[in-house]
């Protein structure tokens, strides 16, 4: 096209190229279809702020401060600590360098296929989530009262005890993980798996003992002259609560207490979402609700597409008496209605992230196995399909490397509705009071706008509902545009 008007091209420019326009990949069509649609645009956006919160939320709201400055006698500064940075969690510390290092290494220009990076960092991040849990409930139960004095004895007395659990564990993971087909050379598995396993050590081991909550210690401090304390942008953290700042409404200036009644002040806070029932501040366990709610809604599809994808594959692969008896075996997890399973499990079971991850995942794979099941059954007679098996590959080559790319589209679509439905199953447990504990949540606050003062707090039912709201409307907008983009009649009907 020239100004508007038709470009004449004859036949020996077109047989030189002139006039050919690019063919893009099924995934970069699809992709560019999806961004046309302001609504797709408007959940990527959403979903990508509550990304960034959930992995930046320790360093935007945090009740440590950020610099200390030791003062001495004569008012100089004779040390400088960094508080917010030495009281990080691991998963704190892994989520901040694997969310830079990730980045760095899917969008650099390296001579590697980005499929290939993108599943060197899902192995790398599975060792790693893998490792902090692990090691978690091992601190757990090796500091427990009830355990025996040998035990007592090994964790007061031998130092080096939490560096060979972190290490023991993480290199133990690594292997668990190396399954997964990532470089086609074990040596280059194995590199990545040591640098991983190194990482989480240096992260996990120091941090091993729980750190300080006393979060009005450094305020005293400061009261007493010993020391000078910088803050990061929202100084308050979810566990930061006070009794004499229950329902403050949203932007009112507070100053501690103790400073208040001795008549001297060191500084105010503002509160800029007001605080909740028992004195915490809204908007601090917003941002960290985030997490929270990005990793019900992640982890839990993770789970359900690794059973389904793997369940459905047999099924359509197989078919006859397989297929028939592993149908069965569907239609019995279909009938299983999800809450009111958490809600069981929540009184029978901890109170924890990881087990409402599993129970989401280990149910709501249906979905997925039946989508893969009907790819497979028109995959399976296909000429590369038969090529494949005839040069005597094995299943697994045949199942995950050859049918697998060709059918799984339906099912990534599905797992943006799965998303949603695990953010929205998170919600209701929290507002039912059967949430994680220790944890803040949005239905947590949504619940306590009139459960505890006896009045309706509007400020905690706007936000953290707000925020609800538009997290499963996000993932529905997008998995509905990404739908529309892949689908071949939806679009030739568009046109």
């Amino acid at each position: 096209m020239s100004d508007g008007a038709p470009q004449i091209v004859s036949g020996i420019e077109a047989m030189r190229g002139v006039g050919a326009v690019r063919v893009q990949g099924f995934w970069t069509d699809a992709w560019s279809r999806v961004l046309k649609r302001k609504q797709a645009i408007f959940g990527i956006a959403w979903i990508s702020t509550v990304a960034f919160f959930a992995v930046f939320a320790p360093l935007i709201a945090n009740a440590h401060p950020l610099l200390v400055q030791v003062l001495g006698a004569d008012g100089a500064v004779v040390e400088t600590r960094w508080p917010l940075f030495s009281n990080l969690s691991p998963t704190d510390l892994l989520l901040l360098l694997g969310t830079v290092l990730g980045a760095i290494w899917l969008l650099a220009k390296l001579p590697l296929p980005r499929s290939l990076r993108l599943g060197v960092l899902i192995a790398a991040t599975a060792q790693a989530g893998l490792s902090v849990i692990i090691c978690a409930g091992l601190a757990d139960w090796l500091s427990d009262s009830d355990r025996g004095d040998w035990v007592k004895q090994l964790n007061n007395s031998w130092d080096p005890l939490p560096w060979v659990c972190a290490a023991s564990v993480s290199l133990l993971m690594g292997l668990l993980v190396t399954i997964a087909p990532t470089f086609d050379k074990w040596r280059w598995r194995a590199v990545v798996l040591l640098i991983v396993a190194l990482a989480t050590t240096l992260a996990i081991a120091p941090r091993w003992s729980p750190r300080l909550t006393n979060f009005e210690t450094y305020i005293n401090m400061e009261r007493a002259g010993k020391v000078r304390a910088v803050y990061t942008l929202v100084p308050w953290s979810p566990e930061f609560v006070r009794s004499d700042l229950v329902a403050v409404p949203p932007g009112t200036r507070v100053g501690d207490r103790a400073l208040d009644l001795a008549g001297t002040s060191v500084g105010e806070r503002r509160m800029i979402l007001g605080s909740d029932a028992i004195g915490g501040d809204v908007l601090s366990q917003m941002m960290w609700a985030c997490r929270l709610s990005i990793s019900i809604g992640l982890v839990s599809t993770g789970i359900a597409l690794s059973i389904g994808v793997t369940m459905g594959s047999l099924m359509g692969y197989f078919g006859g008496k397989v297929d028939l008896l592993l149908y069965r075996v569907v239609e019995i997890f279909m009938a299983i209605p999800v809450l009111f399973l958490l809600i069981v499990a929540a009184g029978v079971l901890p109170r924890n992230t990881y087990v409402m991850m599993a129970i989401i995942g280990c149910v709501s794979w249906t979905g997925a196995a039946r989508f893969t099941r009907a790819e497979f059954l028109k995959l399976r007679g296909q000429d590369f399909v038969q090529a494949a098996r005839a040069v005597g590959l094995p299943l697994r080559s045949v199942l995950f490397r050859h049918m697998l790319p060709n059918g799984v589209t339906p099912v990534l679509v599905d797992a943006s509705f799965a998303v949603a439905a695990a953010i929205l199953a998170e919600a209701t447990l929290s507002y039912l009071g059967l949430g994680p504990d220790g944890q803040a949540s949005w239905g947590k606050l949504l619940a306590s706008a009139t459960a505890a003062t006896g009045t309706f707090v509007w400020w905690l039912a706007i936000f953290p509902g707000a925020a609800i709201f538009l997290s499963v409307l996000s993932y529905n907008l997008l998995g509905e545009a990404l739908r529309d983009a892949i689908d071949p009649k939806l679009r030739k009907a568009a046109h």
